[in-house]
């Protein structure tokens, strides 16, 4: 019987483990690329902001010089290795041929589908395509309290076009998601069927959130790749990082074009090179820098002089140390998120509930005198799930117990040491209505920032 038991959880496990595999390769790919070029072009270009009225009419997208060539080759001359352009930005302008709305640029004087032009030059170059989209559309009232169902569609139907009529794309870079600044949960824009939608349709395309900072640097959380927008104040541990990685910054001042850029310095080649590319790069990290074309479709001789310089200075010298397996992301929703909590006695006001309180800056902080702490989560109903994820302040936990509650006895999930601040432990699924850890074993009184339980489809 316990061969049989470990047969069957080996070929549930299987699609999970073949996943991660192909997940592992992808993302070297994607590191080893190093570099490349961010492009926010869109209604903002037109509106020297970029937020913009998200009433603004169509009829000011007008680029009347646009040539997509001219940027593929000002990202070869900065020996730049791809491109990722803006399809839609948080107003909601849509600059391709989309069939879910006409606030696109097919209802704007250009007539003309922008992401193909960009698509198809890019190759023509050599150069692979990324495509950044938001799910943020103020435009469409795709905002906190105000999703429908109909917003689902839309975000399925949008992406479904960008990824079935343009060829192979790297990667879909996501933003508006998630973030302080957006209030759009995982949960109202559902992350695991958008994340399956990609992988459906492009099954080798990497799905990033643009938005991670709220998730700690050492799991993946939400993400095919770890995210930091530099500009943001956030930043990647040169020192540590152990994960793959993207990090952004504009070239100009800001991300879409202003009046100003031409006669504006911008960021200085040499020290782009030196202080920013080439130590992303020795931490694992692709650098992507975005370059803004103007009102007319073409970007400013400063920049392409910038681009040229740095070119000179750099270039892309293959493969960069090969990066340890991440396992696949976690992608579902945290069924114990909010849930009603228990622990044995916890260190002053670090009470329970900090442990699964959906913030990665608080935690439950067990007291020092308690020798064989454990905490518990009660979903007071029998619950399907088939992960678990453990995240501490910093690795401290050594032995420990995983179990849940059903039939009126605990049942053991898993027992022994695993090493790392994120634990992330899947298994065959199960019904239970608690959840809970022991800790064994640790080098000083265990804090837990988050204690996550999934169902995850598979």
């Amino acid at each position: 019987m316990k061969r049989i038991y470990i047969t069957l959880l080996l070929l549930l496990c299987l699609p999970v483990l073949s996943m991660a595999q192909n997940l592992a390769n992808l993302q070297q790919k994607f590191v080893d690329l190093r570099f490349g070029m961010f492009i926010h072009f869109g209604i903002p270009t037109y509106a020297n902001a970029d937020w913009p009225d998200p009433e603004l009419s169509p009829s000011v997208f007008n680029p009347t010089k646009l040539n997509a060539d001219q940027w593929a080759k000002a990202a070869k001359s900065a020996n730049m290795s791809y491109g990722c352009l803006t399809t839609k930005h948080h107003s909601g302008f849509c600059i391709w041929d989309t069939k879910t709305t006409d606030y696109s640029v097919m209802s704007s004087p250009l007539k003309r589908d922008v992401v193909k032009e960009y698509c198809d030059a890019f190759r023509k170059n050599g150069l692979k395509v990324m495509l950044y989209y938001s799910i943020l559309d103020t435009h469409h009232k795709l905002r906190p309290n105000q999703i429908t169902p109909k917003h689902v569609e839309m975000v399925k139907a949008q992406i479904t076009e960008l990824l079935t009529k343009y060829g192979k794309i790297e990667a879909l870079i996501i933003d508006g998601w998630d973030a302080p600044w957006s209030r759009i949960t995982y949960d109202e824009i559902p992350f695991e069927e958008i994340y399956l939608l990609v992988k459906k349709l492009q099954p080798d395309c990497l799905l990033m959130d643009l938005n991670g900072a709220k998730y700690p640097a050492e799991g993946l959380f939400y993400t095919d790749i770890k995210t930091y927008e530099m500009g943001a104040g956030q930043r990647i541990s040169k020192e540590t990082n152990k994960m793959p990685a993207l990090a952004c910054l504009p070239l100009q001042n800001s991300w879409f074009w202003k009046t100003d850029f031409p006669t504006t310095a911008v960021k200085d080649p040499a020290k782009t090179v030196s202080e920013t590319l080439v130590p992303l790069n020795n931490a694992s990290c692709n650098y992507i820098l975005n370059v803004a074309p103007n009102r007319d479709g073409l970007m400013d001789e400063n920049a392409l002089t910038a681009l040229t310089e740095i070119g000179k200075l750099w270039k892309n010298e293959g493969p960069v140390k090969k990066l340890p397996e991440t396992g696949a992301p976690i992608i579902s929703t945290n069924l114990a998120k909010n849930k009603a909590a228990n622990s044995s006695w916890g260190d002053d006001m670090n009470i329970m509930d900090f442990a699964n309180d959906d913030s990665f800056r608080t935690s439950w902080q067990s007291n020092p005198e308690v020798k064989e702490p454990w905490l518990e989560v009660d979903f007071k109903k029998p619950t399907l799930f088939n992960a678990i994820a453990i995240t501490e302040q910093r690795a401290n936990i050594q032995g420990y117990k995983l179990e849940y509650f059903a039939g009126g006895t605990w049942r053991q999930l898993f027992s022994g040491v695993t090493e790392g601040k994120v634990k992330v432990h899947r298994f065959s699924r199960v019904t239970g209505t608690k959840v809970r850890i022991k800790i064994a074993s640790y080098e000083r009184a265990p804090s837990i920032a988050e204690f996550g339980v999934y169902n995850e489809k598979r």
